[in-house]
């Protein structure tokens, strides 16, 4: 229920997940610092980040299977990890998909699929309908009654994540879900997620390290970096107004020029200012050597040297442009990073 529809004095509902100050560790070592974040109904948060960042950490401590070194731990408005609370995983409502599919290799596709319905007291026959139709959204109805060891390793990875959605938990935790997917796989199972989410007005935390799944599928993306949450934002904001240099490079190809008030336009004095490929074009009053040309089907990227800094221009289709050769491009707009 929105804002608006919800009745005048009546309470916030909690959210699906709420992180309070949570810390993790391995051993000695903190991998994660103190987090907060909380997750409503309905939204799929991105846990951005490079190997070692922490995601998986934070997902491991959502699902139970590891408990925080300090903070709380909320699912639906309760309770479950931190401060000698303990509640075990099968008693939280989360589904998961980690990396390593653990599929069980006595089981068909579908009775892999089947079995969690089956476990909500869904009898046989409707419960393997209602598998079907997971796996068809996935992509593999036709894999129903193959083993683990007859799949792909992205078979396994699609049947792992229908396995999941057919839990109807209140909450789902994917680990890199489409990482071993081709393209047009990871938008079938993106579209997938997508419909079961918004069908069971679930929560979904999804952790990856491919920023295009992350800004794609996400209602809000946090950036972590060394176990910190440096931005929590929308996928245009975490893109448009990264809060530093690093933020920007993790987001998307990033150009960062020393821009001062006479060169580069819409600056005032001397500041550090970010470009993506798409906010500049070729032809304009700003000089330009061509250092590489890069056709990549739909567009066409170039590496300029500037007298500030190395930039990146992506221009639709084709362009007639010679390494070395020198050249001419205008900005469309930039962001002024603090550091």
């Amino acid at each position: 229920m929105s804002a608006a529809q919800r009745p005048v004095g009546a309470s916030e509902p909690p959210a699906a997940v709420e992180l309070r100050a949570v810390s993790v560790a391995h051993g000695r070592t903190t991998v994660v610092h103190a987090v907060d974040l909380a997750v409503g109904a309905g939204e799929t948060v991105a846990l951005l980040g490079p190997s070692g960042s922490g995601k998986s950490s934070l997902l491991a401590v959502v699902a139970g299977f590891l408990p925080p070194a300090s903070g709380e731990v909320h699912v639906a408005g309760r309770h479950v990890a931190g401060r000698g609370v303990a509640v075990p995983p099968e008693d939280r409502s989360v589904g998961v998909v980690f990396q390593n599919d653990a599929l069980w290799p006595h089981m068909t596709v579908l009775q892999t699929v089947a079995y969690p319905i089956e476990r909500r007291g869904v009898a046989r026959a409707p419960a393997r309908a209602q598998a079907r139709a997971l796996l068809e959204r996935a992509g593999i109805a036709g894999l129903a009654d193959r083993r683990p060891a007859q799949l792909s390793g992205g078979e396994q990875q699609r049947t792992g994540l229908a396995r999941a959605l057919a839990r109807g938990a209140a909450v789902y935790l994917l680990d890199e879900p489409t990482a071993r997917l081709d393209t047009a796989l990871k938008a079938t199972l993106q579209r997938a997620i997508a419909e079961q989410v918004r069908d069971l007005g679930a929560a979904v935390l999804y952790a990856t390290h491919d920023v295009a799944d992350a800004l794609a599928i996400a209602d809000r993306v946090v950036l972590l970096r060394e176990g910190r949450a440096v931005q929590v934002g929308t996928p245009l904001e975490v893109y448009e107004c990264p809060v530093d240099g690093w933020s920007a490079q993790l987001t998307g190809i990033a150009s960062v020029l020393t821009a001062t008030a006479d060169g580069v336009p819409n600056t005032t004095g001397q500041a550090r200012v970010l470009v993506r490929p798409d906010w500049v074009g070729l032809g304009g009053g700003l000089p330009g050597r061509v250092e590489a040309v890069w056709f990549r089907g739909s567009h066409t990227d170039v590496d300029l040297a500037t007298p500030f800094g190395q930039l990146v221009i992506r221009a639709p289709g084709t362009v007639s442009l010679a390494v070395g050769e020198t050249t001419t491009w205008h900005l469309r707009r930039t962001w002024t990073l603090s550091s």
